[in-house]
Parts: structure tokens; C-alpha cells; sequence
């Protein structure tokens, strides 16, 4: 088995999860494989399982970051309802790593900075099995939903996406 070692691992490993690391590999301009999906399923998982970190940024600078699974798309009326935000824009690729501590493709929704404020969309419920970023850029973790939901309890839940 691959041995990798970040914020997220050490995490899950402390709590006695349960996870697999998935390699994902990487192009050579060093980006992740663009058939992900054709990767999990090789491996028995729902490529519609994967919970995005979607990192954003209010007016206010503040950061916030919203797990979501499948192919939603982000509610952006609802988002800044929900924040007592004006106005709301997508992190800028050196944004996301300043916000998060890790690169994108990387970023997981659990082992973050407390001043990461963390949403989790209800999407992530439709999965028995979810995939992660493991912060490490070129592996992912897979685990049960219900343990991630346990460790994402003090974020705010909710319906933050279209379908």
C-alpha cells in the first residue's frame, strides 16, 4: 500500500478510520489525470462520490469552503444568504492554498485552518463511500460517508447546490 503522510492522514489515523488511499496520476505538467472517473470505478467507486473543496471568497475577505459530492452546481444566492455575504467569488488558484494550507487538487474538507469556515451540502449524504483530497496533490482517500459527516459535525449543513 502507498504510504503518504498530511494534516488529513495524521487526522483519520488519530480518530481510527478507516480509509484507502487511491493514487491519482499525474500528467507530466504535473495536474491530476483529467479520466478520474474512469480510475474509480476500475476500483469499485462512485465516481460521483468524490466531495469537492470548493474554496470561496466574500467581499468581507473572509474564506469559506463548501464539500460537495456529484455534479452540483453552487447555489450562489443561496451561499451568500446563508453568510451574510453581499458578494461571493470563487478563490483564486493561490487563494485556495493561503486559505487552506494545501494546493489545489489537493485540498480536503477536514484538516483545516480553524479561520476556514467549512459547509458541507447535503450531497455528501447520497454516499455510502466518499473520496477526498488527501493534501497531498496525486492521491485522494476514500472513506465512509458517515465517518467524514462525524468529523464535519460543527459545519453548517445544507442544500448549498443546483442540481
Amino acid at each position: 500500500m502507498t504510504d503518504i503522510h498530511s494534516p488529513v492522514v495524521d487526522l483519520l489515523t488519530s480518530q481510527s478510520i478507516a480509509f484507502e488511499i487511491i493514487e491519482i496520476p499525474l500528467s507530466e505538467d504535473r495536474k491530476p489525470i483529467r479520466n478520474l472517473e474512469d480510475l474509480l470505478s476500475a476500483k469499485g467507486l462512485d465516481p460521483s462520490s468524490v466531495v469537492r473543496s470548493v474554496v470561496f471568497k466574500a467581499d468581507s475577505g473572509l474564506y469559506t469552503l463548501l464539500a460537495v459530492a456529484g455534479a452540483g452546481r453552487a447555489d450562489w444566492g443561496v451561499l451568500r444568504k446563508h453568510l451574510g455575504e453581499r458578494k461571493l467569488r470563487m478563490a483564486e488558484y493561490d487563494e485556495v492554498s493561503e486559505a487552506t494550507g494545501y494546493v489545489v487538487g489537493a485540498v480536503p474538507p477536514i484538516a483545516l485552518p480553524d479561520t476556514l469556515r467549512v459547509l458541507v451540502d447535503k450531497s455528501v449524504r447520497n454516499y455510502q463511500n466518499v473520496v477526498i483530497g488527501s493534501g497531498v496533490l496525486g492521491y485522494a482517500l476514500a472513506l465512509n460517508s458517515q465517518d467524514l459527516l462525524a468529523m464535519l459535525a460543527a459545519a453548517d449543513e445544507g442544500e448549498f447546490v443546483k442540481t
